[in-house]
């Protein structure tokens, strides 16, 4: 089951569940988008990958139980402001690879 985690991991930004400004990587790293653009230049500072914008969970119960209600998000936060500098080397050594060629 997809994390919904609550707040960007390097600005601390709120990214409710409906929020459509939340970036994960595939390890569910979270990133509000303007950090991932602006400071992290569409690379996971965690794991080298790229960013896709994170589904939105349905808050009503369509079908099935599956819904915010059944499935919450955690309240868990992971906040760890990235180090810009050791993040410029990351990218660097990235050398412009797009995330699928990663």
């Amino acid at each position: 089951m997809l994390e919904l985690r609550p707040t960007c991991e390097h600005c601390n930004k709120s990214l409710p569940p409906a929020s459509t400004e939340a970036r994960i990587c595939s390890f569910e790293c979270t990133f509000c988008h303007e950090c991932v653009e602006r400071v992290l230049q569409g690379v996971c500072p965690n794991c080298g990958g790229g960013f896709t914008p994170r589904p939105v969970r349905p808050a009503r119960d369509w079908k099935n139980g599956h819904s915010l209600a059944r499935y919450p998000a955690t309240s868990k936060i992971t906040h760890k402001p990235v180090d810009g500098t050791a993040h410029a080397a990351l990218v660097a050594q990235l050398d412009g690879l797009p995330a699928e060629a990663r």
